[in-house]
């Protein structure tokens, strides 16, 4: 693949990536665009038995897991570049991952019984905060740690100015001097920071929330393996998602 062709390509894996993001904000918050019905985490409201829908929905889940986490181990990675250049490694894990979430978002059922309802109540307007703020903490916790190394976009850009890639140094800003995920933390508050929760919303936030504290496990071993005793000393000191009052960060 040539430099141009490199960049081209990651540029367009982004391109995918942030129109998937912003539609996996309507699909959590079951907003729709005016007149338009969108399908979300609740609706069209499924045909199917709510047993067969769940069932569905949960494999849904784990497709996403499964992808995220296979393609984000180091030994896959190393299989995986003597197919895929090195430069263009991430830009292929960001599009199928963008992928992975048209599916999920194509084929989910919704089951829109609700578990609770709190929509005309004084708490409100605090969850939807909450919900905003999730989503916020996700983005800003990207560019914290370099968001466009993440999404591939750098490492193509260095390959068409034949610069050498250089491996990211250990290092903890801003939100990372309080807890060690603060993007895992972000989603979680987007996942469950709704005023009305049904059964399809508590699925998916259960399936989520679990699929990332499994993928943390993975994570920070990958980690420990390639900082060593520094991450150590900072997973003793920081929390993983919640911050640890009292102790220096």
């Amino acid at each position: 693949m040539s430099r141009a062709l490199t960049l081209v390509f990651a540029i367009f894996a982004y391109a995918v990536f942030f129109a998937t993001f912003l539609y996996l904000i309507l699909f959590v918050g079951d907003f729709s665009l005016g007149s338009v019905t969108l399908r979300t985490v609740n609706a069209p409201p499924t045909t199917l038995p709510v047993a067969g829908a769940l069932a569905i929905d949960v494999a849904l889940i784990a497709l996403f897991g499964i992808q995220h986490s296979v393609m984000a181990r180091q030994g896959f990675k190393k299989a995986w570049t003597r197919v895929v250049p090195p430069y263009a490694e991430r830009s292929v894990y960001v599009l199928i991952a963008s992928l992975i979430l048209v599916i999920l978002f194509r084929f989910w059922e919704a089951v829109p019984i609700v578990i609770w309802d709190l929509s005309r109540t004084l708490l409100s307007g605090p969850i939807w905060l909450v919900f905003w703020a999730g989503w916020l903490t996700v983005l800003t916790s990207t560019f914290l740690i370099n968001h466009f190394e993440l999404f591939g976009l750098q490492q193509a850009w260095f390959r068409l100015r034949n610069r050498k890639f250089e491996e990211p140094q250990f290092r903890t800003p801003f939100l990372y001097r309080f807890v060690r995920h603060p993007l895992y933390l972000g989603f979680m508050l987007a996942f469950w920071a709704v005023p009305t929760m049904t059964v399809s919303h508590l699925v998916l936030a259960i399936g989520m929330s679990a699929y990332m504290i499994i993928a943390i496990g993975y994570e920070e071993r990958d980690l420990v393996g390639f900082h060593g005793d520094k991450y150590e000393e900072y997973r003793g000191r920081v929390g993983m998602l919640l911050p640890r009052f009292g102790r220096r960060a």
